[in-house]
């Protein structure tokens, strides 16, 4: 296994993460996603730690808090402190039907850390994540209740989900005013069939040293490839169709994806997480699985080698339409850069 550094801190995680949302037995969506009991989860567990997994994320409202509970409880059972496994959780969504059981308000998230440790079972979080941007509340009073959890040693390090290039440039620009924590990194939907953080959450990651951890790499398992047509009737994307993939250019990705496995006498899937390894900015790829051969399958990954020319045919396929103004920079590029 391959470790990065965790944007500018000094924490290092491992290239390939656990992802505990198939941890539980909620409803809702978490019933169409989750379902794995303590044993099972702690079955992968073991599995990821023996393949140098070094970080599970969960959130406190994966199948209503079950899912950080049974980590927990993998963790105790697996007798697995920090040194060997770290935890990254968030703050954000609803957890519960009072007006402030929601939210980035400094009530919310103080009461969401007690809950999460006690679900953890430690007496710190490596990793608390915003799981998006509050619209209601301002960021600076985020961004001091997460200042004041660090200082507490409640919190390690603190990251955001799903904010946007500029969700990220203010957020910096509070922290260095204020002289806070820094948001450490940004966990993002990015694949083969959604490329969009690169025309401008990318760039802004870079130039702030924010790292980048990988949510839903697969697609929600459409480039697994299983979901061809959309003939499995039980499987996960008939019944939620999420995140959302555009199926004409999806079949395509996946034509090309298939090619390279055959050439490479790898799954699909394998060759679209090694896509996103190549990727020098990519801290770590978060991969969630519902049994160790499966979970083995997507490690593998790391393993595997993209040549120059796949890893051309991969991007020429996937490639997005830039939106404005990049289409009209990259035009006057041109006499500029090599583009």
């Amino acid at each position: 296994m391959e470790y990065s550094t965790l944007g500018r801190t000094g924490l290092r995680v491992s290239r390939l993460s656990l992802g505990a949302m198939t941890f539980g037995a909620g409803s809702g969506i978490w019933a169409n996603i989750a379902g794995l009991d303590t044993d099972q989860a702690t079955r992968l567990v073991a599995a990821a730690l023996e393949r140098g997994v070094n970080l599970i994320d969960t959130a406190d409202v994966y199948s209503q808090g079950c899912s950080e509970t049974i980590v927990g409880q993998a963790l105790k059972s697996l007798n697995l402190d920090e040194g060997q496994m770290l935890v990254a959780t968030k703050v954000r969504l609803r957890t519960g039907p009072g007006h402030n059981d929601v939210g980035l308000g400094r009530s919310h998230i103080m009461r969401s850390v007690e809950t999460s440790l006690k679900r953890i079972g430690r007496d710190h979080i490596d990793l608390f994540q915003l799981h998006d941007r509050d619209a209601l509340v301002p960021l600076e009073e985020t961004l001091r209740a997460l200042d004041d959890l660090v200082t507490q040693g409640k919190v390690r390090h603190i990251g955001a989900c799903n904010f946007s290039a500029a969700d990220l440039e203010r957020a910096a620009g509070i922290t260095s005013r204020t002289d806070r924590v820094p948001i450490a990194s940004n966990q993002v939907h990015y694949s083969l069939t959604s490329r969009d953080i690169e025309h401008e959450i990318m760039p802004v990651a870079a130039a702030h040293g924010t790292g980048l951890l990988v949510w839903s790499p697969l697609a929600g398992g459409y480039l697994s490839g299983k979901y061809r047509h959309n003939d499995d009737a039980n499987g996960r994307r008939a019944k939620l169709d999420f995140p959302p993939v555009d199926g004409v250019r999806g079949e395509a990705i996946l034509a090309v994806v298939r090619e390279v496995a055959s050439e490479l006498q790898a799954t699909p899937a394998q060759v679209a997480l090694a896509w996103l390894l190549a990727r020098a900015q990519i801290t770590s790829v978060i991969v969630g699985a519902r049994t160790p051969e499966q979970l083995a399958l997507n490690l593998a990954a790391q393993d595997l080698q993209l040549t120059a020319g796949q890893l051309t045919r991969l991007d020429n396929v996937s490639e997005t339409t830039a939106p404005y103004p990049y289409w009209m920079q990259r035009f006057h590029d041109r006499d500029r850069i090599q583009v």
